[in-house]
């Protein structure tokens, strides 16, 4: 994906969904809460690297609204 978020753009505990390594073929999205980034870089073409509170490692592809109205 293109039009993954930059590293402003992530914050510790923000809400995203990531593709982990091993589903980079498949694109399969998991959800979890930003730990830790690790990529220092402000932008990557295949996303920002993100550990999550759940301990699962994989680029961002989305930062997921969770704010309510």
């Amino acid at each position: 994906m293109t039009n993954s978020p930059s590293r402003d753009e992530i914050k510790i505990g923000t809400s995203v969904l990531i593709v982990q390594k091993q589903d980079q073929r498949t694109g399969v999205l998991t959800r979890g809460v930003v730990k830790r980034i690790l990529t220092s870089n402000n932008s990557h073409p295949h996303g920002i690297k993100v550990e999550l509170d759940n301990g699962k490692i994989g680029r961002v592809q989305k930062c997921v609204n969770t704010e309510k109205s």
